[in-house]
């Protein structure tokens, strides 16, 4: 068995077409947690990575997930019952916008690693092009279930491609979000941004823009990017 461990959780990853990567330890140890949010919802939720990072960040008392793939769902709510905050974390099988219908506006905040890869070809592996092509969620399916789910005063984290990040904020901006918090990630000091961390309101406010680097110029993890996983990673 594929199993991923933390400092005081373990991730098993067999059912699941995404395994623990950086992008996914980036986000959940990166959300803003303003207001502390009691309800919170991990869209697309995998193997249940981002719920259990913010069940261990949060005092919520309810943590949702919502995947729609059968067994990545399973191994989800394996995950779940095996971590100390099982009473806290329950996922849904089915996909977000049935989800959205179902639920209304039930959340504090919603936290996502969405599917963004923009290639049409298959990779031979349904479950695979699901979790990560754009076109199994496109954006504005994403932002409208979100909106739907969201409390008035909610939030929504997610994480992109850095070449994506404008135009998803144009689109966000029609759907009535806003950025408050924005972290352009790079993989080695002096390179280019490759990723961008998202946080928006639901109304416009002065944006906070920061840059990280996983690794430094001589290719070790950064001391930010140490310090910002320090809970997780052993």
């Amino acid at each position: 068995m594929s199993v991923f461990r933390f400092k005081t959780f373990a991730v098993a990853q067999d059912g699941a077409a995404m395994k623990v990567g950086t992008d996914g330890v980036l986000l959940g140890a990166w959300a803003p947690l303003d207001g502390n949010p009691q309800a919170i919802l991990d869209v697309g939720a995998g193997t249940g990575l981002l719920a259990l990072m913010l069940a261990q960040r949060s005092a919520a008392d309810t943590i949702d997930a919502v995947e729609i793939d059968a067994e990545a769902h399973a191994t989800c709510v394996q995950n779940f019952e095996a971590s100390p905050w099982a009473d806290r974390l329950f996922c849904y099988h089915a996909s977000l916008a049935e989800f959205a219908a179902e639920f209304g506006p039930e959340y504090d905040l919603v936290i996502s690693n969405p599917p963004f890869h923009a290639e049409t070809v298959s990779s031979g592996k349904p479950a695979r092009d699901q979790a990560r092509q754009q076109h199994a969620l496109p954006f504005p399916e994403l932002l409208e279930s979100v909106a739907a789910l969201l409390r008035p005063s909610g939030q929504f984290s997610l994480i992109l491609p850095y070449k994506e990040e404008g135009p998803f904020l144009s689109l966000a901006a029609r759907y009535g979000f806003y950025p408050q918090d924005v972290l352009r990630v790079c993989g080695r000091s002096g390179a280019p941004p490759k990723r961008s961390l998202l946080h928006l309101l639901r109304h416009p406010v002065e944006t906070r823009v920061r840059n990280l680097c996983i690794h430094d110029a001589g290719g070790a993890y950064s001391e930010a990017y140490r310090h910002l996983t320090r809970d997780f990673y052993l």
